[in-house]
């Protein structure tokens, strides 16, 4: 079996699939991506299932070296990549040959971005699942130095290539008001969607810290806890909205002003703290339409743009012919 060694690993490195959302009624966060798009982005160049795992890298980066013939993809925020100190684009297929060194820092933009392997990585799943959980510890523990991963291979024909990807500008965020929008007064509600907010150093999986006016609802900050769903943006009692994420927890005793749609809860996840954002009340419909343009989106055909090679080892070259169509001739 192949495998990927991990030379170097910041913090909130993780192994993430499609989630375990069947046992949010027992009380267990359903963990997955952040950024769902990029995610199965990174699978699907592959010709990986829908919903396999891949290595979810936050801003701390990583560092890792195969144990193998592997090919690779990553996809999400505009990060730095290079193999071996040679500069790769942010969205991009590669194959490492063994020895060979992927390092992935933080970029022009975003916070997280996906490494897929063409093939599977050998974890043992936790119920059904091989997402990590950060907070509770469940599925696999974040990616530290020295550790060795377990590769189930697939060989590739794939040239290292660009992945032509248009994300969407993510300043604007759109939202459903409620569940508990009526805890809040149209002036309250006005100055929610006409604030501009900051993405809080607090901010982590579980959730994002905003930071701007203080929201004060009517009817007091408490309600009976009920179910809560990923977007969802609570108002506690010192009155600054926190936007649950992928590892938020399955109820809050908090009214929620809004919710995020489910097409646009990446662009805010793909926020770094200190960067703003604004909320743009929708319809359902709209929000369906938005659903369904993401998926016909992420359904379109595939555009690559293979990389000019610029180096070339003594083992790529002894398996070129250099001289074919060399004939003798006379004068």
């Amino acid at each position: 079996m192949s495998g990927l060694k991990v030379v170097a690993a910041g913090p909130g490195v993780t192994i993430q699939d499609s989630g375990r959302p069947d046992y949010l009624r027992f009380g267990v966060t359903g963990a997955g991506p952040m950024d769902k798009a990029a995610h199965a982005l990174a699978n699907r160049v592959l010709g990986n299932r829908p919903g396999a795992a891949a290595i979810e890298v936050s801003l701390g980066g990583v560092e890792l070296e195969a144990q193998g013939i592997l090919t690779l993809a990553v996809a999400g925020g505009d990060f730095a990549i290079s193999r071996d100190g040679r500069a790769l684009p942010g969205n991009c297929i590669v194959t490492l040959a063994p020895g060979q060194r992927l390092r992935i820092r933080s970029g022009a933009s975003g916070a997280w971005c996906y490494v897929a392997v063409a093939g599977r990585f050998d974890f043992p799943p936790v119920l059904g699942s091989l997402s990590a959980h950060t907070r509770s510890g469940l599925g696999p523990p974040a990616l530290a130095a020295g550790q060795a991963l377990g590769v189930a291979a697939v060989e590739m024909s794939l040239d290292d290539s660009m992945i032509n990807v248009d994300w969407p500008p993510g300043d604007v965020v759109r939202v459903l008001l409620g569940p508990q929008d009526d805890y809040f007064s149209p002036e309250q509600i006005e100055l929610f969607l006409s604030s501009e907010w900051r993405v809080g150093g607090r901010s982590d999986r579980m959730a994002y810290a905003l930071e701007g006016p203080s929201l004060v609802p009517a009817h007091g900050f408490n309600i009976v806890s009920d179910g809560v769903a990923e977007g969802a943006i609570q108002v506690p009692g010192e009155g600054k909205p926190i936007a649950l994420m992928a590892d938020r927890q399955p109820t809050g005793g908090y009214p929620k002003i809004a919710n995020i749609i489910g097409a646009d809860i990446r662009l805010l996840a793909q926020k770094r703290p200190g960067e703003t954002v604004r909320f743009k009340a929708v319809t359902h419909e709209e929000a369906v339409a938005a659903r369904r343009e993401a998926a016909a989106q992420a359904n379109a055909p595939l555009s690559l743009t293979p990389l000019l090679r610029t180096h070339f080892s003594s083992e790529d070259l002894l398996g070129v012919n250099l001289v074919g169509g060399v004939v003798a001739g006379e004068e």
